[in-house]
């Protein structure tokens, strides 16, 4: 998939999720406040947050499709990493905000009967997040991006607050006033698990870390395959948004032609691509094979 298509593609799915988060934030709060349901009026605050979330991340996309420029050799893509941060860190503001809410409702004894629109609210509101959570992770899983499997995510735990939000509020409206906030209660540990999971994803692409260890051998496989290659001495990846960037050393023959081997080199990098649509550079480093040679690092 050619590179502008790819972040096109992820734009228009981050552009739908935000103006129906828009249409589901309005709804949520007018239900909450008048169908007296604190759990769904605390969805609604969540959807709020969620636009500084969403809104970060589609300013990310737009940084990341830039080109690679002479300040920025590796691309701009580590942007879509520090957007998945900032939506875990608003999803985490969320959860503690729902939670203190929550604490104070019960022990205060504020809760009230709500009425069936608050219930009507947290029915659609699962519907059309747990809709648009699998449309989002469908593409994000597919174009390998940090930025919308975090919104996806967020999408889910939306749909999972209003699971909460609709056994709390139902059992409420028959009468059980304390499940109303206990369900907010609950929902904030949800949200947690997620926001957890979100930052740690994030922090995890920001550190460099390796990629899955099949797709390293996988990328082995292919250029030990390539006539002129002996071994794959080491192989390293990081990823850079939606972007991996691999780092090759490969043993050749050390009588080899300079040329011969930039030839192979480049049939490796050529494989490569065609092989991994979400590889954006790969960098070789020749290595004289079956000869002693020392690997120069100070990391």
């Amino acid at each position: 998939m050619p590179r502008e298509e790819r972040f096109a593609r992820a734009e228009r799915i981050m552009t739908i999720g935000f103006w129906m988060n828009a249409v589901l934030m309005v709804l949520k709060l007018a239900a909450g406040h008048y169908g007296r349901s604190d759990a769904v009026f605390a969805d609604g605050v969540e959807s709020a947050c969620d636009f500084i979330a969403i809104l970060s991340t589609m300013v990310a996309l737009r940084i990341g499709r830039k080109p690679f420029d002479e300040k920025h050799p590796y691309g701009h893509g580590k942007a879509e990493s520090i957007a998945a941060v900032i939506v875990s860190l608003v999803i985490f503001a969320t959860g503690t905000g729902i939670l203190v809410n929550a604490v104070h409702a019960i022990a205060d004894r504020t809760f009230q009967t709500p009425d069936l629109v608050a219930v009507a609210a947290a029915v659609v509101t699962i519907g059309i997040k747990e809709w648009l959570y699998r449309f989002s992770v469908s593409t994000g899983r597919r174009l390998e991006s940090p930025a919308l499997l975090a919104v996806a995510r967020d999408h889910r735990k939306d749909a999972l607050t209003s699971v909460a939000t609709l056994v709390g509020v139902t059992a409420a409206f028959f009468g059980a006033g304390f499940m109303d906030p206990l369900a907010a209660a609950l929902t904030a540990f949800f949200i947690f698990h997620i926001g957890y999971e979100t930052f740690m994803g994030a922090v995890h692409d920001l550190m460099d870390s390796q990629p899955a260890p099949e797709l390293l051998r996988e990328v082995t496989a292919l250029a030990e395959g390539v006539a002129g290659v002996e071994h794959v001495h080491e192989i390293r990846g990081r990823r850079s948004g939606q972007f991996l960037i691999i780092d090759l050393k490969l043993d050749m023959d050390p009588e080899m032609t300079v040329k011969r081997s930039h030839d192979v080199a480049t049939t490796v990098k050529r494989l490569i691509f065609e092989r991994f649509p979400n590889v954006g550079d790969v960098m070789i480093h020749i290595n004289p094979h079956d000869e002693e040679h020392e690997d120069l690092i100070r990391l």
